[in-house]
């Protein structure tokens, strides 16, 4: 691996006499893991179902370390079960500790993986708004949200400003995963090594101080606020956590870690955790509801022939016919870009209701009236979008595997016809 020479030269002065150590850790292979979502299944029955071996990463109860390639094409990851995510990165979302019904925020949430994992802890219960300013990285993080199944979170895409305009003084709990000059990277991507320069650093510290500052702003007073990086630069980490609290008196820094890729197995990753003891609590303006009576009767109607037992909540529809489960406690989002606002039901046009993909991935197989259990082949076909022959009643239904939804699917005529998404579907032979 071709290392920018600047870097060794400021990893050596950093790490003294480990520093060899740390770069025989570059003649290794990447680390790769994943993380049970507790949400569908326990880490046990993960096992089982996805034939991951039992080795578990230690800083996160539901991590497993994996050799496995190609994990994004496995049936289990169409299902939600698991993300795949570095075993290193796994290690910020649980300092925040996150309580089931809290306010919570993660302010710089692409692609997903905290999102999820802090999903994961709060067991579908309070609000969770997870923010990513740029569009395209926040539509990735919007499919990943439905893909596991997460039923209360906000996904919106917007600068850190706007949202401290908004949400003075509102969060329980705040996760900043901060864009950083991304070293930890270095060994999974050649391209983050050959954009790295001491200016690109710089450049990473002042953007991370101002995002900072605007979380700031956002904690309630008692709250929990996690910085963290993927990086192992000074500036960026010890002493940004620093400087944080200089700026900010009111917040106590109580723990840092950095791990480091020759010390743990991982590819690194650096997080400081901050308690604010002052400052004010407010509770923002509830989010502004849509009725449509047509809409809301068409939904009931479907619900009832759809689910064993409907889902109960605070319904909205949209401007453009989608409909949604709103988060107990969401927050008025207007003038702010929504990706997603709690869990999609799906749109009414004006004449029928269709249900959306996210309904299928929020809940187990056996809270459908319906559900198509697949064998693996039929499984493989269902995820290239084939028509699959199908008996029982016409109708929506859930398809799945194991008694683990992968989509929607509509019988008629003894077949079933494939909803599932075309952006998700696999493609090639099966």
């Amino acid at each position: 691996m071709k290392l920018p020479e600047a870097y060794l030269s400021r990893m050596q002065k950093r790490l003294g006499t480990s520093f060899p150590a740390f770069l025989r850790a570059y003649m290794q292979p990447a680390v790769r893991g994943v993380r049970c979502n507790t949400l569908k299944l326990t880490r046990e029955e993960l096992l089982h179902a996805g034939g991951f071996a039992d080795d578990p990463v230690l800083w996160e109860e539901n991590g497993l370390y994996t050799d496995r390639e190609k994990l994004g094409g496995l049936w289990t990851h169409h299902a939600g079960l698991f993300y795949a995510q570095e075993p290193s990165a796994m290690c910020a979302a649980p300092l925040l500790q996150v309580r089931p019904g809290e306010a919570v925020l993660d302010l710089c949430a692409a692609p997903g993986g905290k999102t999820t994992q802090l999903a994961a802890a709060m067991q579908g219960r309070g609000v969770l708004i997870a923010n990513e300013y740029v569009y395209d990285r926040a539509r990735v993080l919007s499919q990943n949200v439905e893909r596991m199944g997460v039923v209360n979170c906000a996904v919106v895409s917007a600068d850190p400003a706007a949202l401290s305009a908004r949400f003075a003084a509102c969060f329980d709990k705040i996760l900043v995963d901060a864009p950083c000059s991304g070293e930890g990277m270095f060994r999974k991507d050649a391209a983050a090594a050959e954009a790295w320069s001491e200016a690109a650093v710089e450049r990473c510290a002042a953007r991370q101080r101002a995002i900072l500052d605007e979380a700031a702003s956002m904690l309630r007073a008692g709250g929990r606020l996690v910085y963290s990086t993927c990086t192992f630069e000074e500036a960026e980490n010890e002493a940004q956590a620093e400087a944080f609290v200089r700026r900010h008196p009111d917040f106590v820094q109580e723990k840092a870690c950095l791990l480091l890729p020759h010390e743990v197995r991982g590819e690194g990753h650096f997080a400081a955790v901050f308690r604010r003891e002052g400052g004010a609590c407010r509770r923002p303006p509830a989010f502004s509801v849509r009725g449509s009576g047509a809409a809301e009767r068409a939904w009931r109607d479907f619900a009832a022939d759809f689910f064993v037992r409907p889902p109960q909540g605070t319904v909205t529809t949209l401007a453009d016919g989608r409909m949604y489960l709103l988060p107990e406690g969401l927050s008025a989002l207007a003038g702010i870009p929504v990706l997603r606002a709690g869990l999609e039901l799906g749109v009414f046009d004006g004449r029928r209701f269709t249900p959306a993909h996210a309904l299928a991935m929020a809940f187990g197989g056996r809270a459908f009236t319906r559900f198509a259990e697949l064998s693996g082949e039929e499984a493989e076909r269902f995820l290239h979008g084939e028509t699959l022959p199908c008996g029982g009643a016409g109708g929506w239904c859930v398809a799945g595997r194991e008694g683990y939804p992968l989509g929607l699917g509509k019988v008629s005529g003894g077949m079933l016809k494939n909803h599932y998404p075309k952006g998700l579907r696999k493609y090639g032979a099966t």
